[in-house]
């Protein structure tokens, strides 16, 4: 879905600088599945509401093929973005869906959901991203929620100086994301940089924003971003936004979010706000009461 009619302007006056590089951790996940988790449990205070993004991306059916069979997941909203390939959802609610080239998969667990996510191809190149976005407590036992979108179906924009734009949620030029989230605000954006090119948003100083290089690299306020790095954008209360630039061609992931400063007890695949809450948790996976 393109739109293009009547963009606003995002001026930004004073732009955030970055706080920090971060080099993501090399690991695996599900059945075997290879892949770099650039956003890890120690920086979940740093960057609430956001709890984990994992990288993966390889031509080597060995690492993806085996996929991640049934897991259970509570208290949290997974969002997964595929750049290439094609994986099969499946969730105890009931819900299925493929997965393709540009699509974004959005899932509420909620009080709870059983889910698979399984590659459909057996060679080529498999790439995408899974971001964990937490629950407030008030929510995280709500009815779990799942929804697929089409490379086509996600609202892209053009700016003017040629950076396209896909608003996976939130809201940039004035274009609303195909997500909306009035908890914790979510911005996801995945950004195409010409060689030469600017890109500004504003960004709510209280909110916490990152950026993650998936190709090429990019300058954010004078400090260079290079590929595979994650930039922490410093929470100045001046700063109204983020200026990213790109000598040569680049793509990056824009993320930010309002924290919901709220405790977090993790216990693998499941995200509330008190250890009772995770005890709770296993035993309701154990007999079979997640869903």
């Amino acid at each position: 879905m393109t739109t293009n009619t009547a963009l606003r302007t995002e001026t930004v006056a004073r732009p955030r600088s970055v706080e920090r590089l971060v080099v993501g951790k090399a690991t695996s996940d599900g059945a075997g599945v290879k892949l770099t988790r650039v956003l890890t449990q120690p920086l979940q205070r740093r960057l609430d509401p956001f709890l984990m993004l994992d990288a993966f991306g390889s031509d080597k059916p060995d690492d993806y093929i085996a996929g991640f069979p049934d897991h259970p997941h509570r208290g949290f909203e997974t969002i997964t973005y595929m750049i290439a390939g094609r994986m099969l959802h499946r969730d105890s609610a009931g819900h299925e869906g493929l997965l393709e080239n540009g699509g974004v998969q959005w899932m509420t667990a909620g009080r709870g959901v059983v889910h698979s996510e399984i590659p459909q191809q057996e060679e080529g190149v498999m790439e995408g991203f899974q971001l964990w976005l937490n629950l407030p407590g008030r929510d995280k036992l709500c009815a779990p929620w799942y929804r697929d979108f089409a490379a086509g179906e996600l609202p892209r924009i053009t700016t003017e100086a040629g950076v396209e734009v896909t608003v996976i949620a939130g809201e940039s030029h004035g274009v609303v994301g195909a997500v909306t989230r009035d908890a914790t605000a979510p911005l996801y954006l995945d950004l195409h940089l010409p060689a030469g090119t600017r890109f500004s948003q504003v960004l709510p100083a209280g909110h916490n924003a990152f950026a993650y290089v998936y190709r090429g690299e990019v300058t954010v306020n004078g400090t260079a971003v290079p590929l595979q790095r994650m930039a922490i954008l410093a929470n100045e209360p001046e700063a109204d936004g983020v200026v990213i630039e790109a000598a040569g061609a680049a793509r990056v992931l824009l993320i930010a979010g309002r924290p919901l400063n709220e405790p977090i007890a993790q216990y693998g695949p499941f995200v509330m706000n008190t250890e009772q809450e995770i005890y709770q948790a296993l035993s309701d996976f154990r007999d079979g009461r997640l869903v």
